[in-house]
């Protein structure tokens, strides 16, 4: 097949930025040709607040771009990864005034709330959901403490839902779980097109022999992340360090916590290489996922199954799907400082049972997260996305489809 890849690029490089490199090489590893259109939210700090805000809701200039692009590629599929802010919904259109299939990933949740994490004042916040209108959001300020901001992001969702935009334009979306599926589903999207596909890592080099005596925290360093009531937590942990590897805006507050209270047994060590948190968790006794929010589907926690790492996560969205309390993993509620302690006390005095959660997480890994399955499950809902469109690819019998028309 010939897919333009689609996907705007974060100010701040995240989980999405990888996985979209990701797919795009798994595409390309299977023989398909993958056709980057991108932007780069960078570009905003240069441009006029006002044009930036009317690109948000509709980019003449990408819908003119990727119109082009698809005049010279001849494609089969258009596969959209994230159009936010300066794509926008407009490159959509521009697929379907050539009668292509549209496929959308949903890695967050932008199209239900104009944070897109459904996490305000520190707790899971719902009240955008399901409402024509952002309101909530606005009142809140919840986009970049900015009101301003806020009804940029709010306006664009109500414009494009009230063109119809998210029922006709997509013909498959891509959710990560059933329980984001769900939430999409009461938000309004069309149960029909919504189609659950995981992320995936590659396979990692496994650590043999006894793992070492540590905990390891692997995250950004704020308020969603849950790295406060971990830190309580670790006030109650007798003899077993916590190692925390990441960065952001709770980094000073760490680093005056750390010297302030030098008997906490926790270690900070930062920004590290992809390879090196990957040994580190390798060999970690377990790894700690304290979240305060849904999440999407954290890379950290499959790489942790595909190391046969024991997974301690908050019972709450994403992660109660991922784990089966202790079958592949351990679940607390979240934000709970005692539940945290005394999950990691059971999980120091029960080696034995500690070693075969992280064996049943190894298995997950091998049975759900693995390229070879992401990889076919992909090309089961490009298929879906051709049928709905009533398009054949380059690769089949004819298309129906003249781009020239």
């Amino acid at each position: 097949m010939r897919i333009i890849y689609a996907h705007n690029y974060y100010q701040q490089p995240g989980g999405e930025d990888q996985s979209y490199r990701a797919t795009s090489a798994l595409l390309e590893a299977h023989g398909h040709e993958v056709i980057p259109f991108t932007r780069d939210n960078a570009d905003i700090n240069a441009m006029n607040p006002l044009s930036a805000a009317a690109r948000t809701v509709w980019s003449r200039d990408s819908y003119r771009a990727l119109d082009a692009l698809i005049r010279r590629s001849q494609p089969d599929l258009v596969h959209f990864h994230n159009t936010f802010m300066l794509i926008s919904p407009a490159a959509y259109y521009a697929a379907k005034a050539h009668g292509l299939p549209v496929v959308q990933d949903l890695r967050n949740y932008r199209l239900l709330c104009p944070v897109a994490t459904f996490f305000r004042d520190g707790q899971v916040c719902e009240e955008c959901l399901g409402k024509a209108v952002a309101w909530p959001g606005l009142a809140h300020a919840c986009w970049r403490g900015s009101r301003a901001q806020t009804g940029v992001v709010g306006g664009m969702l109500a414009t494009h839902r009230a063109l119809g935009t998210w029922q006709h334009q997509v013909d498959r979306y891509i959710v990560l779980t059933e329980f984001a599926r769900r939430k999409f589903i009461e938000g309004g999207l069309p149960a029909e097109r919504l189609a659950v596909k995981p992320n995936f890592v590659a396979e990692v080099e496994r650590v043999r022999g006894k793992r070492e005596n540590f905990a390891l925290f692997v995250g950004r360093l704020d308020q969603q992340k849950g790295l406060l009531p971990l830190l309580e937590a670790w006030r109650r942990v007798d003899g077993l360090p916590l190692k925390i590897v990441g960065d952001g805006p709770l980094a000073e507050a760490l680093q005056a916590q750390l010297a302030a209270e030098a008997q906490l047994n926790v270690e900070w060590l930062g920004r590290r290489p992809h390879n090196e948190v990957l040994g580190l968790m390798g060999r970690a006794k377990l790894l700690v996922f304290p979240s305060l929010s849904y999440e999407g589907m954290p890379n950290t926690i499959i790489e942790a199954f595909a190391c046969g790492t024991p997974v301690l996560a908050s019972r709450l969205g994403a992660m109660a799907e991922m784990i089966r309390d202790g079958k592949n993993g351990l679940l607390f509620n979240p934000g709970d400082a005692s539940g945290i302690a005394a999950k990691v006390g059971w999980a120091q005095a029960h080696a034995d049972k500690l070693a075969r959660i992280g064996g049943r997480g190894r298995r997950s890994y091998e049975t759900l997260y693995t390229p070879e399955r992401n990889y076919q499950q992909l090309l089961a809902i490009y298929a879906a996305a051709q049928d709905s469109a009533g398009h054949k690819t380059a690769s089949g019998l004819e298309s129906s489809h003249n781009p020239n028309k």
